[in-house]
């Protein structure tokens, strides 16, 4: 079993800890994610920080110092496997499609283009900007033609989505964004008696999209939090991507143009205690449901922001709909991880996943410093971590290199089995435990909290 990394020291520091709390995190067991860059080391400390939080916040729920929060150890096999959860996911048997035919490089007159057409209204916005029907052989023909920066910039224009490849680095973005609320919050979480949990009893609301967003609340269901998911109901989740990401979680929906059902989000805010929001910058502030907003109103609510690119971006970057394979391909990633002068990917979509477990981490110790924080995560920020920041080559375990007792890392270990609203499920465990509910069908749920 090794010490905490570098890697970890980073994560914690940019969540506001201290670096001395790190000693408790221990590693174990071998892991996958070998790549060009060090994204095993980022999914271990993102994982870890993530255990960290939950153990202070236990400790601080009973009367505890955090100094005597229990030590926390991370399996790395657990962490490889649920850094590819949606890849293991089984639905009666079959496999998910991960990427529409739509989605992904294709050649420009001078590079390349990533494109991300996995939601029809993405793809019907990418073939009206190229003026093509909707077939590979069509979308390839219309990009071969343009420049990948004009092809970038048609396509946006037009509500899809689509980014050059670029060799360069993005612009340095914060890990995290620490943005005080206007008040002290009340630590009602605190004032609640400590559950079985570390979250027990914690209300999240839940106004995420896709995946980062999605592991983030998840990881607090398994936590013990009551999360409820909240999405329009014109805009349809995959049934395959919350099938993946809905543990641990309800899902209801809810138009917000429409004056009953603010009222009902309203009540719903009223008694959350979390809002973790996954919308570009600018797409929420109409309803009054941006961060700054919300702890004006109601300033003992932990809230964290989600966003592609950052809200430092450069230029109209800011306020773009982005991915995490759009984000590989803008800030250098995708040409660092190519060969033969074809972009490549990450082993996994580390930059989702791992903002997801940050995410959880700040919420997790903003609870246990008494609520009434603003946290402001983007994947481009955990792309500049990894790609600038982040110390490679985590110690291995010695048991799990050569010699006895060696083993290697398999993912069957952390695949479970069982029966949800959408069949039969064969998934990725969490590396924090078992979920205590599989995922109900998208917004099947009442929009109500549960009984504490």
């Amino acid at each position: 079993m090794t010490s905490h990394d570098g890697g970890t020291v980073q994560a914690w520091q940019a969540l506001g800890g201290a670096a001395e709390a790190v000693d408790r995190v221990r590693y174990r067991g071998a892991g996958g994610l070998e790549g060009p860059l060090p994204v095993r080391e980022l999914a271990r400390a993102t994982v870890g920080v993530c255990g960290l939080a939950a153990a202070e916040l236990a400790a601080v729920r009973a009367g505890l110092p955090v100094g005597d929060a229990a030590p926390v150890v991370v399996d790395e096999g657990a962490v490889a496997t649920a850094f590819v959860s949606e890849r293991h996911l089984r639905v009666e048997g079959r496999a998910p499609v991960s990427f529409a035919p739509l989605s992904g490089f294709w050649p420009a007159a001078d590079g390349w283009v990533r494109t991300h057409a996995n939601y029809p209204h993405h793809e019907a916005a990418l073939v009206r900007a190229l003026g093509v029907p909707e077939t590979p052989y069509a979308v390839r023909n219309a990009l071969a033609l343009l420049d990948a920066v004009e092809a970038q910039e048609r396509v946006y224009a037009a509500g899809g989505l689509a980014v050059a490849v670029t060799e360069e680095l993005g612009p340095p973005q914060p890990l995290v964004e620490h943005v005080r609320g206007h008040g002290v919050g009340d630590g009602r979480v605190l004032d609640m008696p400590p559950g079985p949990l570390p979250a027990s009893g914690v209300r999240v609301l839940d106004l995420t999209r896709v995946i980062a967003g999605p592991v983030a609340t998840r990881t607090l269901g398994v936590l013990g939090a009551d999360v409820l998911r909240i999405d329009a109901p014109r805009l349809r989740e995959a049934d395959d991507a919350y099938a993946d990401t809905g543990f641990g979680k309800r899902s209801a929906l809810l138009d917000l143009a429409d004056a009953g059902h603010r009222a009902v989000l309203e009540g719903l805010l009223d008694g959350a205690d979390v809002v973790v929001t996954g919308y570009r910058p600018g797409a929420l502030e109409r309803f009054g449901l941006d961060g700054e907003r919300l702890l004006e109103r109601r300033p003992h609510l932990v809230v964290a922001e989600l966003c592609a690119w950052g809200r430092r971006a450069w230029g109209p970057w800011a306020g773009r709909r982005g991915f995490d394979s759009l984000v590989q391909a803008g800030y250098g990633i995708s040409a660092a991880c190519g060969e033969d002068g074809r972009p490549g990917a990450l082993p996994a979509q580390a930059l989702d996943h791992g903002t997801g477990y940050l995410m959880a981490a700040g919420v997790l110790r903003a609870l246990a410093e008494g609520g009434g924080r603003l946290l402001r995560f983007s994947l481009a920020g955990t792309a500049s971590w990894l790609t600038r920041d982040l110390p490679a080559h985590a110690d291995a375990d010695p048991d799990a290199a050569d010699g006895a007792g060696a083993q290697e890392y398999e993912a069957a270990a952390w695949l479970r089995e069982g029966d949800s609203a959408y069949g039969a499920l064969r998934y990725a465990a969490s590396p924090f435990g078992e979920w205590r509910r599989g995922p109900s069908r998208w917004g099947s749920d009442r929009a109500v909290w549960l009984e504490r």
